[in-house]
């Protein structure tokens, strides 16, 4: 019976984390997707000086859909992401892809210590670790200095922390709240194990946004296994980030204060949380977010929508892939009607259970001509998609159903040819350390991972 203790105990979990999501179900994007106005202009962009015209945001747009080949990302897609989200489609942003955690580290503290007038940070993990406790005595340190610190942590990602480290920070003058506590006691609200807020956001002055997948660990400061000195060297984890700096980060903002209301989170000491717009770039960025509600899983419906409309290439990386019916459909029918279709998952994991619920999926994508590859020097973490070489995510959204159908996630749309080529670069990258599955060694597998893979399956699609 002991090798089959961590199933039965994985029941159990499940169990009980479902008695919490009642019979919430994901939204029908094919409906959305007829639904969605044709023919019609965007809805107007905005400018560092509020909303463009009609015709000036008509003209953003011919200009993008001239620099690439033909797509539907760029009008039908855009039609679908605006009759679901009130997020705008902003422009003159500069956004800086960080293509590692020691990059999005490096990025992070620069923007704390130029901070001058407020910090906002949210994080699913923050942990009391080296890496930890050093953003922990910089975030003080600018308290010291006068600035404002806002700080918002997710219950269950970070119920490894002790309640002293938070409490050092609350004793410092910082603002902190705790997400959704797993105490019943302190819940705001109706309380449930299934509703974290797995977001990523780092907000400095109203000007600079850092947004992706990496959480506050030291997990992203060790080296890739290829260059590992011990094989009892930590594992590294493989993320991605983005900065934005222009008008979009105030669509940041306000999903960061938005949480913080919802959580009943002291009032927040009177800040500049909106300074004036400044255009710093060219990149037109859409922000979005999703909360628990089958009419605010904005995220998978972007997700579906983007790869229904793709034209020539779907790129993709994913942490924990768990698709459901709709995703694993929108997939085989790209591939089917000629799309190059790339996945980069996790060969490496911090959880059997997902790898095994994952590979179940294979051979669906695999015989319709999806490509698939395994990363095999880091732990991959990363979230993020390139459709057609001009609309490119990064985000917190994973593809399983805790991420699509309960989790706060937020992720950025980045409509640009010049940042789809850093993407695709990076992309290469990972590729040149993963490992192709192939559909002829992998249908003659044996029958028992088979079973294990289906199993856990039909059990994580529960959650």
């Amino acid at each position: 019976m002991k090798s089959f203790k961590p199933y039965l105990l994985f029941f159990l979990a499940v169990s009980i984390l479902s008695l919490g999501n009642g019979c919430a179900t994901l939204p029908n994007v094919s409906k959305k997707i007829d639904e969605a106005p044709t023919g019609q202009p965007p809805r107007q962009i905005v400018s560092s000086k509020g909303l463009e015209s009609p015709r000036k945001s008509k003209a953003i747009m011919e200009r993008l859909k001239s620099s690439v080949d033909p797509t539907d990302i760029l009008e039908r897609h855009t039609a679908v992401v605006e009759s679901v989200s009130e997020s705008p489609l902003t422009k003159g942003n500069k956004v800086t892809l960080l293509a590692d955690g020691q990059a999005t580290y490096a990025a992070m503290f620069t923007a704390l210590q130029n901070a001058r007038d407020h910090i906002n940070l949210e994080s699913y993990i923050f942990e009391d670790d080296e890496t930890g406790r050093k953003f922990a005595d910089l975030l003080l340190l600018k308290r010291a200095q006068g600035v404002q610190v806002n700080i918002i942590y997710d219950s269950m990602g970070s119920m490894k922390t002790p309640e002293t480290f938070f409490q050092r920070l609350r004793d410092g003058g910082i603002q902190v709240v705790e997400f959704n506590p797993l105490n019943p006691l302190n819940g705001r609200k109706k309380w449930g194990l299934t509703h974290r807020d797995h977001r990523k956001i780092l907000i400095v002055d109203g000007r600079v946004a850092i947004c992706g997948g990496v959480n506050i660990s030291k997990v992203y400061s060790s080296s890739p296994l290829k260059i590992r000195q011990s094989a009892k060297a930590p594992i590294h984890w493989r993320d991605t980030d983005i900065q934005v700096d222009g008008p979009a980060v105030a669509e940041f903002q306000k999903l960061f204060l938005d949480s913080w209301m919802m959580q009943n989170g002291a009032k927040p000491a009177e800040r500049n949380y909106f300074p004036d717009r400044k255009e710093t770039g060219k990149s037109l960025v859409r922000v979005i977010g999703s909360t628990p509600g089958e009419s605010n899983r904005i995220p998978f419906i972007v997700y579906v929508s983007a790869i229904s409309f793709a034209e020539n290439s779907i790129h993709m990386t994913n942490s924990y892939f768990i698709p459901d019916d709709q995703i694993e459909k929108a997939l085989t029918d790209a591939a089917g009607r000629g799309v190059d279709v790339k996945i980069i998952l996790p060969g490496i994991t911090d959880s059997k259970l997902a790898l095994h619920a994952q590979r179940y999926h294979y051979s669906v994508l695999l015989k319709s001509g999806v490509k698939i590859y395994e990363h095999s020097t880091s732990l991959l973490h990363a979230k993020t998609a390139v459709v057609d070489k001009v609309w490119s995510t990064v985000g917190s959204t994973n593809m399983d159903y805790l991420s699509m159908l309960n989790n706060d996630e937020v992720n950025a749309i980045i409509l640009s040819p010049e940042f789809a080529v850093e993407m695709e670069k990076m992309f290469v990258g990972d590729l040149a350390n993963s490992r192709e599955i192939q559909w002829d060694e992998w249908k003659k597998r044996p029958v028992l991972p088979r079973i294990r893979e289906w199993f856990v399956n039909i059990f994580m699609r529960l959650l």
